[in-house]
Protein backbone atom coordinates (compact mmCIF):
# COMPACT_ATOMS: atom_id res chain seq x y z
CA UNK A 1 0.00 0.00 0.00
CA UNK A 2 1.11 3.53 -0.69
CA UNK A 3 1.17 6.07 2.11
CA UNK A 4 -2.13 7.57 0.91
CA UNK A 5 -4.03 4.26 1.16
CA UNK A 6 -4.18 3.23 -2.51
CA UNK A 7 -2.78 -0.12 -3.58
CA UNK A 8 0.63 0.18 -5.19
CA UNK A 9 0.92 -0.58 -8.88
CA UNK A 10 4.05 -1.45 -10.74
CA UNK A 11 5.40 1.33 -12.91
CA UNK A 12 7.13 1.01 -16.21
CA UNK A 13 10.64 2.45 -16.62
CA UNK A 14 9.24 5.80 -17.70
CA UNK A 15 7.60 6.15 -14.30
CA UNK A 16 4.03 6.26 -15.62
CA UNK A 17 1.85 5.27 -12.65
CA UNK A 18 -0.66 2.55 -13.15
CA UNK A 19 1.04 0.91 -16.11
CA UNK A 20 2.12 -2.61 -15.39
CA UNK A 21 5.74 -3.34 -16.03
CA UNK A 22 6.00 -5.83 -18.85
CA UNK A 23 8.88 -8.20 -19.15
CA UNK A 24 9.17 -10.61 -22.05
CA UNK A 25 8.32 -14.04 -20.69
CA UNK A 26 8.20 -16.27 -23.75
CA UNK A 27 9.92 -19.60 -24.08
CA UNK A 28 10.39 -19.86 -27.84
CA UNK A 29 13.68 -19.56 -29.72
CA UNK A 30 13.26 -15.80 -30.22
CA UNK A 31 13.01 -15.28 -26.46
CA UNK A 32 16.00 -17.52 -25.87
CA UNK A 33 18.03 -15.48 -28.38
CA UNK A 34 16.76 -12.31 -26.72
CA UNK A 35 17.88 -13.52 -23.28
CA UNK A 36 21.28 -14.54 -24.66
CA UNK A 37 21.72 -11.10 -26.25
CA UNK A 38 20.75 -9.35 -23.00
CA UNK A 39 23.30 -11.51 -21.17
CA UNK A 40 26.01 -10.43 -23.64
CA UNK A 41 25.03 -6.80 -23.07
CA UNK A 42 25.21 -7.23 -19.29
CA UNK A 43 28.71 -8.69 -19.66
CA UNK A 44 29.82 -5.64 -21.62
CA UNK A 45 30.26 -7.60 -24.87
CA UNK A 46 28.65 -4.84 -26.89
CA UNK A 47 29.75 -5.94 -30.38
CA UNK A 48 28.38 -9.45 -29.89
CA UNK A 49 25.21 -8.15 -28.23
CA UNK A 50 24.66 -5.68 -31.06
CA UNK A 51 24.99 -8.40 -33.67
CA UNK A 52 22.62 -10.66 -31.72
CA UNK A 53 19.94 -7.96 -31.33
CA UNK A 54 20.25 -6.93 -35.00
CA UNK A 55 19.86 -10.54 -36.09
CA UNK A 56 16.86 -11.01 -33.81
CA UNK A 57 15.06 -7.75 -34.68
CA UNK A 58 13.44 -8.73 -38.04
CA UNK A 59 11.80 -11.83 -36.57
CA UNK A 60 11.29 -10.59 -32.99
CA UNK A 61 7.81 -10.94 -31.51
CA UNK A 62 6.04 -7.62 -31.00
CA UNK A 63 6.48 -7.71 -27.23
CA UNK A 64 10.29 -7.61 -27.50
CA UNK A 65 10.83 -5.69 -30.75
CA UNK A 66 10.89 -2.27 -29.02
CA UNK A 67 13.31 -3.53 -26.37
CA UNK A 68 15.61 -4.94 -29.04
CA UNK A 69 15.70 -1.53 -30.73
CA UNK A 70 16.48 0.14 -27.40
CA UNK A 71 19.30 -2.33 -26.69
CA UNK A 72 20.68 -1.86 -30.21
CA UNK A 73 20.91 1.88 -29.49
CA UNK A 74 22.57 1.16 -26.14
CA UNK A 75 25.18 -1.09 -27.76
CA UNK A 76 25.88 1.46 -30.47
CA UNK A 77 26.37 4.23 -27.88
CA UNK A 78 28.76 2.05 -25.90
CA UNK A 79 30.76 1.17 -29.00
CA UNK A 80 31.01 4.83 -30.03
CA UNK A 81 32.49 5.89 -26.69
CA UNK A 82 36.09 6.90 -27.15
CA UNK A 83 38.47 4.39 -25.67
CA UNK A 84 40.80 5.61 -22.99
CA UNK A 85 44.42 6.01 -24.00
CA UNK A 86 47.18 6.96 -21.60
CA UNK A 87 50.65 8.20 -22.45
CA UNK A 88 52.22 6.65 -19.36
CA UNK A 89 51.27 4.13 -16.66
CA UNK A 90 51.40 7.00 -14.16
CA UNK A 91 48.80 8.93 -16.17
CA UNK A 92 46.67 5.78 -16.18
CA UNK A 93 47.12 5.58 -12.40
CA UNK A 94 45.98 9.19 -12.00
CA UNK A 95 42.82 8.34 -13.92
CA UNK A 96 42.21 5.27 -11.73
CA UNK A 97 42.64 7.40 -8.60
CA UNK A 98 40.17 9.95 -9.97
CA UNK A 99 37.65 7.14 -10.42
CA UNK A 100 38.31 5.98 -6.85
CA UNK A 101 37.91 9.50 -5.47
CA UNK A 102 34.59 10.01 -7.22
CA UNK A 103 33.20 6.70 -5.96
CA UNK A 104 33.40 4.71 -9.20
CA UNK A 105 34.95 1.77 -7.41
CA UNK A 106 34.46 -0.93 -10.03
CA UNK A 107 35.88 1.32 -12.76
CA UNK A 108 38.84 2.13 -10.50
CA UNK A 109 39.42 -1.57 -9.81
CA UNK A 110 39.32 -2.29 -13.53
CA UNK A 111 41.84 0.47 -14.25
CA UNK A 112 44.27 -0.68 -11.54
CA UNK A 113 43.99 -4.24 -12.88
CA UNK A 114 44.67 -2.99 -16.42
CA UNK A 115 47.81 -1.22 -15.19
CA UNK A 116 49.01 -4.42 -13.51
CA UNK A 117 48.25 -6.50 -16.60
CA UNK A 118 50.58 -4.26 -18.60
CA UNK A 119 53.06 -3.51 -15.79
CA UNK A 120 53.12 -6.35 -13.21
CA UNK A 121 55.73 -4.55 -11.10
CA UNK A 122 53.77 -1.30 -10.75
CA UNK A 123 53.90 -0.90 -6.98
CA UNK A 124 51.65 2.17 -7.16
CA UNK A 125 48.87 0.10 -8.77
CA UNK A 126 49.04 -2.43 -5.92
CA UNK A 127 48.94 0.52 -3.51
CA UNK A 128 45.89 1.91 -5.33
CA UNK A 129 44.15 -1.46 -5.10
CA UNK A 130 44.97 -1.59 -1.39
CA UNK A 131 43.37 1.85 -0.93
CA UNK A 132 40.30 0.73 -2.85
CA UNK A 133 40.09 -2.50 -0.84
CA UNK A 134 40.33 -0.55 2.41
CA UNK A 135 37.56 1.84 1.36
CA UNK A 136 35.29 -0.99 0.18
CA UNK A 137 35.85 -3.20 3.22
CA UNK A 138 37.88 -5.96 1.55
CA UNK A 139 40.31 -6.43 4.42
CA UNK A 140 42.23 -9.47 3.21
CA UNK A 141 42.64 -8.06 -0.30
CA UNK A 142 43.80 -4.76 1.20
CA UNK A 143 46.47 -6.52 3.25
CA UNK A 144 47.65 -8.62 0.28
CA UNK A 145 47.85 -5.69 -2.12
CA UNK A 146 49.54 -3.42 0.39
CA UNK A 147 52.07 -6.13 1.26
CA UNK A 148 52.89 -6.48 -2.44
CA UNK A 149 53.18 -2.70 -2.87
CA UNK A 150 55.59 -2.54 0.09
CA UNK A 151 57.56 -5.51 -1.20
CA UNK A 152 58.02 -3.76 -4.56
CA UNK A 153 58.73 -0.34 -3.02
CA UNK A 154 59.41 -0.08 0.75
CA UNK A 155 58.54 3.65 0.68
CA UNK A 156 54.89 2.60 0.35
CA UNK A 157 55.06 1.56 4.02
CA UNK A 158 55.77 5.16 5.08
CA UNK A 159 53.09 6.52 2.76
CA UNK A 160 50.49 4.08 4.13
CA UNK A 161 51.25 5.13 7.70
CA UNK A 162 50.06 8.66 6.91
CA UNK A 163 47.25 7.78 4.49
CA UNK A 164 43.77 8.44 5.92
CA UNK A 165 42.21 6.11 3.35
CA UNK A 166 43.46 3.21 5.47
CA UNK A 167 41.45 4.41 8.48
CA UNK A 168 39.25 1.29 8.42
CA UNK A 169 42.36 -0.88 8.80
CA UNK A 170 44.03 0.77 11.82
CA UNK A 171 42.52 -1.62 14.38
CA UNK A 172 43.62 -4.72 12.49
CA UNK A 173 46.81 -6.12 14.06
CA UNK A 174 47.91 -7.53 10.68
CA UNK A 175 47.81 -4.02 9.23
CA UNK A 176 49.83 -2.64 12.14
CA UNK A 177 52.36 -5.45 11.75
CA UNK A 178 52.66 -4.69 8.04
CA UNK A 179 53.31 -0.99 8.65
CA UNK A 180 55.44 -1.38 11.78
CA UNK A 181 57.27 -4.71 11.46
CA UNK A 182 59.38 -5.94 14.35
CA UNK A 183 63.05 -5.56 13.64
CA UNK A 184 65.04 -8.59 14.87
Amino acid sequence: MCSHGKPMTHEDRSGAPGRKKTTPTGTGPAFQHYQAAVHLLQQGKYEKALAAFQKLLPEAPAEIKERCQMYISTCQRQLERPSLAFATPEEHYDYAISQLNTGYYEEAREQFSNILAAHPGADYAFYGLALLDSITGRTQDCLSNLARAIELNPRNRLQARADNDFQSMVDDPRFTELLYPEIP
